[in-house]
């Protein structure tokens, strides 16, 4: 049986969402509801954590490409770390990979994020 639930964990102020190894039409809305409560927790920019993700459906693509477009609109960016072929193999055919931001890891990802887009008190 999938795992229903996407997870969202706070890393350094940034949401980071991890998804399952499979993410298709059974449970896209499941990665969407994740996605739309990562941007409510944050500054705008999130992480997908794809490592795990062996497969990803059109309609998983749709719910990121939806998470980019809500992000860009607040000023922030969906950043995805992506490991294996399958995953990235899909983001180059589809031209995602193109439009959302692709890390090796979620540690890179966040590593991008400028210091000012996360919350706390200022540096210095």
């Amino acid at each position: 049986m999938p795992e229903l639930g996407f997870p969202v964990e706070m890393v350094s102020g940034v949401p980071v969402v991890a998804a399952p190894a499979e993410i298709d039409i059974t449970n896209a809305a499941w990665l969407r509801a994740a996605l739309g409560q990562a941007a409510g927790n944050g500054p705008g920019t999130l992480v997908v954590d794809l490592t795990r993700t062996q497969f990803c459906d059109s309609a998983g693509m749709h719910a990121l490409v939806d998470a980019h477009k809500r992000a860009r609109a607040e000023g922030g960016q969906v950043l995805l770390a992506v490991s294996g072929a399958a995953v990235p193999r899909i983001l180059e055919i589809t031209g995602i990979d193109r439009v959302l931001p692709r890390f090796d890891s979620v540690a890179e990802a966040l590593a991008c994020i400028p210091v000012a887009e996360t919350p706390g008190p200022p540096p210095g």
